[in-house]
């Protein structure tokens, strides 16, 4: 606490007391080192009348998605500023759609959020370039934040940091795996695919077996049913999981910019052509138009029963409690990169340049990453996955009829294989995402080849990176 040498000198029964409720204050703080409660971004002064110092108090805002998963966190607010007096907590949402947009509005005239995360259709990377993030490394420095406070796996804490520099600290993380039905492998009877990502007889070949098997292809639309939906990562990503390199090494060093890209490699056109065969070649995955014809324009043909193996975002597990049939928890299986075999989706809390209580919002980012926060938030947001490895523990065991056991162990194997999602760590991803969905549209419809259409693909993201 600043002091006001003009002010005063308190009364000794007032400054006994003032004592004592700091001590309460602190004393009650939960997770980590404060940053001084009282202290950080406050004045004080003389109060007219009353002997003693007056805490000014701060508002900082909050801004998400406006969605239960994400607005959860004003369930929290009370706790919060109830240890933190002066502290105010302001949530600000937005649609998915209108996220980015409604951002830039907010800092273009002086409104800046202080806490965010990429949760629209920008990533990172693009709020990196466009300057809007504040650099954590020496607040974090002068508070002593320390991630294994928080148990927060120090790889993961790398993810945001640009050229040593720390411009982001995890709070929830996402990861590839696969589900499936157990009532279609039990009908066909085929033993279930093992969880262990270690499993190295679980290959894409053996998945590829195994769907041929639940795969029923009938002019009876109801009768039809596919034995795989795979859908790892966005698809400028897909050749990673086979081991081929679209975007230069210096990308994930440089804050997203990449100096060469490969799209029309020989390599990248082998990796989405073996993709691709799932459909058109081995007929064991469906294609967009018979997902929507089964579960509507954004349904998932998995949920419909209609699928044997879904291999996508860890999200997919939200509803599992719901799901009309038994379903399983497996890894992802070995495509041929040894070093990635899961995309990761690692949120984090940034605070924005434009911030005016970077202190206060990072007393606030430091709440929501304790153990006893991370845990409750899993039920509040109905299953959100912590980043804090401990809170995880209760995550694992947060699914109906799935062994808490099989969940832990794909989630530690996708996380010791996994690699950012492209969308967080690439400039400009929004637009390079579009043009990824028209240019690819005539292969997934069969209307094109791979061949055809990568040399345009590869001109386009070389031109949206420029900009």
């Amino acid at each position: 606490m600043t002091k006001n040498p003009a002010a005063p000198k308190p009364k000794l029964s007032v400054l006994l007391g003032t004592i004592l409720l700091l001590s309460m204050i602190l004393s009650a703080c939960s997770g980590g080192k404060s940053a001084g409660d009282l202290g950080s971004g406050t004045s004080t002064g003389g109060n007219s009348g009353n002997a003693g110092s007056k805490v000014e108090k701060v508002t900082i805002t909050h801004y998400t998605i406006d969605s239960p998963d994400r607005t959860f966190i004003e369930e929290l607010i009370p706790e919060f500023e109830a240890t933190h007096p002066n502290i105010k907590v302001k949530v600000e949402k937005a649609p998915y759609e209108q996220f980015d947009s409604k951002l830039q509005t907010l800092i273009a005239g002086g409104n800046s959020p202080d806490v965010t995360s990429h949760y629209g259709y920008g990533g990172f990377a693009e709020y990196y370039n466009k300057d809007m993030l504040l650099d954590l490394t020496d607040l974090m420095a002068e508070d002593g934040f320390n991630a294994d406070d928080y148990s927060i796996p120090s790889h993961l804490m790398d993810i945001y940091k640009v050229k040593d520099r720390t411009y982001g600290i995890p709070v929830n993380i996402y990861v590839t795996l696969m589900l499936y039905n157990k009532d279609m492998f039990d009908a066909a009877g085929i033993p279930y695919p093992p969880s262990d990502f270690e499993d190295k007889s679980w290959t894409f070949d053996k998945m590829v077996e195994d769907a041929k098997q639940m795969t029923v292809i009938s002019k009876d639309i109801a009768k039809t049913q596919y034995g795989v939906d795979f859908t790892w990562a966005e698809r400028d990503m897909r050749p990673l999981y086979f081991g081929a390199e679209p975007y230069s090494a210096d990308t994930w060093t440089n804050g997203g910019v990449p100096s060469e890209t490969h799209f029309d490699s020989p390599e990248v056109i082998a990796a989405y052509n073996k993709l691709f065969d799932l459909i058109f070649k081995d007929k064991v995955s469906p294609n967009s138009e018979w997902s929507k014809s089964v579960a509507g324009q954004n349904g998932d043909p998995f949920v419909a029963g209609k699928i044997g193996m879904s291999v996508g975002g860890s999200w997919n597990l939200a509803g599992a409690n719901d799901f009309p049939f038994k379903i399983g928890v497996a890894a992802v299986p070995w495509g041929g990169n040894e070093k990635v075999r899961s995309t990761l989706f690692v949120d984090p809390l940034l605070i924005l340049k434009d911030s005016k209580h970077p202190k206060e919002a990072f007393e606030w980012i430091k709440f929501l990453l304790t153990d006893d926060v991370q845990e409750k938030s899993i039920e509040l947001s109905g299953g959100n996955p912590p980043v804090n490895t401990k809170a995880a523990e209760t995550y694992y065991k947060h699914f109906e009829g799935i062994d808490p056991e099989d969940v832990k162990k794909v989630y530690e194997g996708a996380t010791k294989y996994g690699f950012e999602s492209y969308n967080h760590l690439i400039t400009n991803y929004s637009q390079i995402n579009d043009m990824f969905i028209n240019e690819m549209q005539p292969i997934e419809t069969g209307h094109k080849t791979v061949e055809e259409v990568m040399p345009t693909i590869q001109a386009k993201v070389t031109e949206i990176l420029k900009r």
